[in-house]
């Protein structure tokens, strides 16, 4: 593996929160179309509901998975009753590395005890712009990249896959590790049982194929500074209030629908090794609902197979020899036997 003379977003200038920002202002002036509530706390901290006590949308979780992607990505909607399901979503950005691993990844472990709280503890993984902000994953030392940019504009924005608001000691982290001022910090809730939570876990599907990459870079030899470009779409299933379904649903909805390209430079033969190993039917996990997957692991994700996490179907486009590599296959059978019933 060829070791780059420097991390791979260590030049890079572009703020994930400066960018996502007026998407943030978008979701708060149309959140009563949107199916959103807007609130701040008591010291100004603003808390976008998606999906807890209000009913949400399917339109505020693809520019909730816009704002998670940095402002760098684009989120559409589809109908495509062709292919067995009728709802796909559509991903696409020209700074995939930045839009997905430098933002939407959701990396930043946020919890509290009992004894913090008072009463429930919490846990969520935070994802989007704040992440880089913050900076508290080894991940940015690896890609060379903070939002310096942004601490000048005091604007950050968080999203929490949660059913729950925050408590105010984990917004208290947030905030001493960001750098914010409370009202300079917005934090988006949406429970996965929500149609918000749903679309906006689906809208990863680009990024899921990227953590995988990263994850196999040192068994293909393919560095990360070589991702250009990339494009992804996933089918859309409803949301259901069980939280573990709900969450097996939208995993289903990339291992065994998700498709991918990637358009890559670098040596030809990384780019060849890396389609045949991102597929998630490269794990030995692959082949039934993630529901019970999660189940047969005790509820625990640390005993899954991480190389199950990856799109169904991926194509690596390798621009300096103009070879498209191509690898895996989606099952849509399986998620349409899961998915629906004939009335």
């Amino acid at each position: 593996m060829s070791t780059p003379l420097s991390p791979p977003l260590a030049n890079c200038a572009l703020s994930v929160n400066a960018l996502a920002a007026p998407l943030v202002q978008r979701l708060i002036d149309q959140a009563d179309a949107l199916g959103v509530q807007v609130q701040r706390d008591a010291r100004g901290v603003t808390l976008i509901d998606a999906g807890i006590d209000v009913p949400g949308s399917v339109a505020a979780g693809r520019l909730i998975g816009e704002i998670c992607l940095g402002g760098l990505g684009r989120v559409s909607q589809r109908c495509q009753p062709e292919g067995g399901w009728p709802d796909w979503l559509d991903v696409a950005s020209a700074q995939p590395l930045l839009a997905c691993l430098g933002s939407q990844y959701a990396g930043w472990s946020l919890a509290a005890s009992k004894e913090e709280t008072g009463g429930k503890k919490f846990f969520a993984l935070g994802s989007g712009p704040v992440r880089a902000l913050a900076g508290k994953e080894a991940l940015f030392e690896e890609l060379g990249y903070r939002d310096r940019a942004s601490h000048s504009a005091g604007q950050g924005v968080l999203v929490l896959e949660v059913d729950r608001a925050p408590p105010p000691v984990v917004l208290d982290k947030v905030l001493r590790d960001s750098g914010l001022a409370p009202e300079g910090l917005t934090v988006i809730l949406t429970p996965t049982r929500s149609l918000a939570g749903t679309t906006q876990v689906v809208a990863r599907v680009l990024e899921v194929a990227l953590h995988k990459t990263h994850a196999l870079a040192q068994e293909t030899g393919f560095d990360l500074a070589h991702l250009i470009d990339g494009a992804a779409c996933a089918p859309l299933p409803a949301p259901t209030a069980d939280s573990v379904q709900a969450m097996g649903r939208t995993n289903d909805a990339i291992l065994y629908g998700g498709q991918v390209r990637l358009s890559v430079r670098g040596p030809v033969e990384a780019a060849h090794k890396l389609a045949r190993r991102l597929p998630s039917a490269t794990s030995a996990d692959y082949g039934r609902p993630f529901a019970e997957v999660f189940q047969a692991a005790g509820f625990d994700f640390y005993k899954i197979d991480p190389m199950l996490f990856a799109p169904a179907e991926v194509w690596i486009s390798h621009l300096d020899s103009g070879s498209t590599f191509h690898a895996g296959a989606t099952d849509l059978g399986l998620l349409l036997r899961h998915w629906q019933q004939e009335a």
